[in-house]
């Protein structure tokens, strides 16, 4: 494209300062940024940016005058149910994944920068003896659980010699390669490779407070991967869904890289999803303390979803139960059940429906002089989307 055309593209969306180096540009340049525009969808941006504008001052009183606790009798408890109902749903869960009903989807486009390394969150050594990380640690459960299952459920387990149960891995960008060369270098931590699918998220270009998207290099957009709850576009998109379906997925167990104590593919949280038909379910942690910084998830204007700790105010945080526990105490730590075909209507139906959140950072750009200039306080904004969204959708 040349820059005029580039020009007549961006002009109706207010983005015609993307072109302002063009005539400074080698061709391989030109190139590069014109594959950057292209990748955009602008109207689709204009759309999510003036989606968000409003809610970009909402105040703490806003989500308190309309915040509900979850309802009991959607709810249920570990630690209040009997040892009998909880075997009920530990045999529910595992006989599903003997049959190959369940997977596993992990959410690791996380770079490692807040444990202080530059590598994916995946790859590293929390300090135990064994000297294990984090995908270690995770796949080799995996593995046990599968042999678990299979010796309980012989008729129903497969007839594979290698079976395991499917992982479907979420990177980013800046993830993808080095991810997959540490399966690769660890033979795939005992699993079957041919069951372990890596799938890349998509990335969403950084914007200035008024909706103008940043330069990073004068042949180069700033882009930001997409949240945690991308994941459904990258689902569809990259045929995630179309290939659980080939292999007679049923149900998927959804968590975040960084839980060090994840229980892979819960048998109990399974069951209990299961002898509830639910479609979508999240497993939560009972916050105890109301200054605890954990998000929880409650109903807002009847709707379920999960408020942000700094979204609520101390007097709401504060309000208890008769028995003392806390009224908002489902605490959200990113672990979630989906079945196949809730994840297959919303996907192909209501991804775009999904909102976007705002994330405030310091993003370098290039200024008026063509400069490069790395800010030290917030001068833009990341749209993302949180796994959590979905929540409104189910049934």
């Amino acid at each position: 494209m040349s820059k005029q055309d580039l020009v007549e593209l961006l002009k109706p969306f207010g983005q015609e300062h993307l072109v302002n180096y063009w005539d400074e540009l080698s061709e391989e340049q030109r190139q590069h940024l014109t594959a950057d525009i292209k990748e955009i969808d602008f109207a689709q941006m204009v759309k999510n940016f003036n989606q968000i504008k409003g809610e970009m001052n909402q105040t703490v009183q806003e989500f308190d005058e309309h915040m509900q606790p979850v309802p009991s009798e959607l709810k249920g408890s570990f630690e209040k149910s009997t040892s009998e109902l909880l075997k009920q749903y530990e045999v529910l869960g595992l006989k599903a994944i003997a049959s190959n009903q369940v997977a596993v989807l992990l959410l690791a486009g996380g770079q490692g920068t807040r444990l202080g390394v530059n590598y994916p969150k995946g790859m590293y050594s929390v300090g135990l003896l064994s000297g294990k990380s984090l995908y270690q640690l995770q796949g080799e459960r995996l593995v046990k659980l599968k042999q678990y299952a299979d010796k309980l459920f012989p008729r129903e387990s497969s007839s594979q010699a290698n079976s395991s149960i499917p992982w479907y891995i979420m990177t980013s960008e800046h993830t993808q390669e080095s991810t997959i060369d540490f399966f690769k270098k660890n033979n795939f931590f005992g699993l079957n490779g041919e069951n372990v699918k890596f799938f890349e998220q998509f990335m969403l270009p950084c914007l200035t407070n008024d909706g103008k998207v940043i330069l990073d290099q004068k042949s180069k957009i700033s882009k930001a991967p997409d949240g945690n709850g991308g994941l459904y576009r990258a689902l569809y998109k990259r045929n995630i869904l179309d290939d659980m379906k080939k292999r007679g997925i049923k149900y998927i167990h959804v968590y975040c890289v960084d839980n060090i104590l994840v229980k892979m593919a819960d048998p109990i949280f399974i069951g209990f999803c299961l002898s509830k038909n639910a479609n979508c379910a999240a497993k939560v942690v009972k916050k105890t303390e109301p200054d605890e910084k954990v998000g929880v998830i409650c109903k807002v204007k009847d709707r379920f979803q999960v408020v942000e700790y700094s979204e609520i105010s101390e007097k709401t945080r504060n309000l208890k139960l008769a028995d003392g526990d806390l009224l908002y105490n489902a605490g959200n730590i990113c672990n979630h059940f989906f079945d196949i075909d809730f994840l297959n209507e919303l996907c192909s139906k209501h991804e775009t429906e999904l909102k976007h959140h705002v994330a405030h950072k310091k993003i370098s750009f290039i200024n008026e002089k063509g400069e490069r200039v790395s800010p030290k306080a917030n001068n833009g904004i990341k749209l993302e989307k949180f796994v959590f969204d979905v929540f409104p959708f189910s049934t």
